[in-house]
Formats: C-alpha cells, structure tokens, sequence
C-alpha cells in the first residue's frame, strides 16, 4: 500500500512474467515434412526392396507429398508407405489431404479414392519384402464415390486390435462420425495419441471416433502381427512410427505436423 492506496504494479509484473514462462513451455507444433524433400522418412513398398521409391511414387511437389502412379504400368499389388524414421507414443498429429485422378485399374475397388496414415505402425525394417501393409491403426481416408454416404476418418486395424468401452473390438473397420467429402476438398484430419491409452480421431477440429488400449493382434488380421510377438514385442501397443499411405488411388498430403504430449 502507497500514500494509503494498494500498490497492483508489482503483482502484475509478476502475473505477466508467470504468463510468459508458461506460454514458452508450451508444446509447440513440429513439421515432420520439410516441404522440399523426404529428409527424415523411409519408404517400404510391397515386392520392392526397403528404401527404393518404385517408380517415384513417393513425390515432392509444390510443397506437398504426393502419391503418384504416373510411373506405373500395373498396380500389381505394390502397397506402400511412406514411415518417419522416428517413433512417437505420446502426440497430436495433424495433416491435411486431398484426393487427385484415378485409381490404378487393377487395384482393389475399395481403393477407389481412399488412404489414409498409421500409426504406432511396426518399423518398415521388420516387414517382410511382400508384406502390404505395417501392423497399425490407420486413420482411414475417404471420398465420396456418389454412393451414399461414406464417412471419413474410420479406422482400420491391420494386424492389430483396440477397445471401447471395455470391450475388444476385432472387426477390421470400426466406421467414425465424421462427414462424407467430395475428393478435390483439401480435409484436416487430426489424430491425438496417449500411448496405449487412447486414441482420438477429428477432422476439421471435431472429434468422429476415439478408442482404447491399442493392441497387436495374434491372429493376423491383414498383417503378420505374430512376426513381431515372436520377436518379443509387448501386446499392448505403446510407440510406433507415422506412415503416409499409398494403396492405388493418386493423393497429395501437406501441412503435416506434430506436437508431443509428453509430460502430460
């Protein structure tokens, strides 16, 4: 107190110092993708040898990744992913995608404008040469096909499986909330990860799906979940790489970025 009168100046200088040092801790946004090249990624396409972008599949254009299939003849079942070398457990991805062109003729249907990102997928080192797709859960995306509804942000759980409320889940797709979209709209699509916690998904900032306790699968659903369970993996799934998806269908990928929840 002052000449009789409560002196605020020195509590708000500190208020304001608090504010700021708190602010500085905050997580920030990381960009995985530099936007120049595939720095910090590897490649693992089915029936090709780990690290070789097959007929540049894998493109950087205009600042963004893009999945192109202008240098095929054939699909011939040639899955692929594009992983971080990193491995993360506890994190916020988000990233924006859109579909372009066509699907390869002799791809599956259910390629028709769909992909999608996993994660804690398996290292690409550990998959076999012919295997198509990394033990993980995907954020599956899809377009409209002008079939009816076709909601986006599903998820897929190749050689894995997940629980809500309580229960084991061990159906391949387990179909979200979210919107139907016409292919050319750029969509958000935001995954937040607590470990073997839960999993949420949202698109365009509103959630559409979360579930719990991801888990490898032991009888193999869509990939060889027993390779990695031989090995000494622990069921639950805790940590795992990101991995972009290219199944068949042309679809570009940018703003692609992750912020930790660790110490959270």
């Amino acid at each position: 107190m002052k000449n009789g009168r409560p002196c605020f100046l020195p509590a708000l200088v500190v208020a304001l110092a608090f504010a700021a040092v708190v602010g500085a801790a905050e997580p920030r946004w990381v960009p995985l993708f530099n936007g120049r090249n595939l720095d910090g990624w590897t490649i693992k396409i089915a029936k090709r040898p780990l690290g070789e972008n097959f007929a540049n599949t894998f493109r950087v254009e205009d600042g963004m990744i893009k999945v192109s299939y202008a240098g095929y003849e054939k699909f011939d079942g040639r899955f692929g992913h594009l992983f971080t070398n990193l491995a993360y457990s506890r994190y916020i991805l988000r990233l924006e995608y859109r579909f372009f062109g066509k699907m390869m003729a002799d791809a599956p249907s259910y390629v028709n404008l769909n992909s999608g990102v996993m994660i804690h997928a398996q290292p690409p080192q550990s998959m076999r040469f012919d295997q198509g797709f990394p033990s993980s859960l995907e954020m599956q995306f899809l377009a409209d096909e002008g079939k009816g509804e076709r909601s986006t942000a599903n998820l897929c759980t190749p050689g894995t499986n997940v629980e809500i409320g309580g229960k084991l889940v061990t159906r391949h797709i387990i179909k979200s909330t979210a919107p139907t979209f016409p292919a050319d709209t750029w969509v958000q699509a935001e995954v937040e990860v607590r470990g073997n916690e839960e999993v949420i998904h949202r698109i365009n900032g509103v959630e559409v799906l979360r579930y719990q306790r991801p888990q490898l699968d032991p009888a193999n659903n869509n990939a060889p979940a027993t390779d990695l369970l031989e090995a000494g993996a622990p069921l639950l799934l805790s940590f795992g790489h990101i991995a972009l998806q290219a199944e068949g269908q042309p679809v570009w990928f940018r703003k692609i970025e992750l912020r930790s929840l660790e110490d959270r």
